[in-house]
């Protein structure tokens, strides 16, 4: 049986470093399974009940995955859609389009920019201190669809 899981959570990186959290926002709710959030997250929250406040260490691996060599690229500057002064660690989104990749900037040689197109956390292991708010049956028209239809299953979520 597949879940409609809402959660809060607070993500930290191996140092201990608070990198994301929901507190101060509305929860994330996800279908199990549907790809909705890291792999890694989801398989650990399957069992989980509402009410539950866990720790949860997921590896890189089950996470964002390690870096790919591929994915940082020289380019020349006047090429970039930025206006202004770039630094080393400045990120932007490589293009207009909505689904273009948010890239950043590793390095600068004169008029060549080195950008990384991998995901901030790739290669990092992962801790979320999570507390499970919700979690109930997906209903066949959530199956059906791929997602959660508001957090108590009415409404259409877009």
């Amino acid at each position: 049986m597949r879940r409609i899981v809402t959660f809060h959570y607070t993500l930290r990186d191996p140092a201990g470093r608070v990198v994301d959290a929901s507190a101060g926002r509305d929860p994330i709710t996800y279908l199990e399974g549907a790809g909705q959030i890291i792999d890694g997250l989801d398989q650990r929250l399957r069992t989980a009940e509402a009410g539950a406040k866990l720790t949860v260490q997921v590896p890189a691996a089950e996470a964002y995955g390690a870096p790919d060599p591929a994915q940082i690229q020289r380019v020349k500057r006047a090429l970039l859609p930025v206006a202004g002064e770039l630094r080393a660690g400045d990120q932007f989104q490589a293009g207009e389009d909505q689904y273009a990749p948010v890239v950043t900037v590793v390095a600068i040689d004169g008029d060549e920019v080195t950008l990384d197109a991998n995901h901030p956390l790739a290669g990092v292991d992962l801790t979320f201190e999570v507390e499970l708010v919700t979690a109930r049956p997906a209903s066949a028209e959530e199956l059906s669809h791929g997602h959660a239809h508001g957090p108590e299953g009415t409404g259409h979520c877009q």
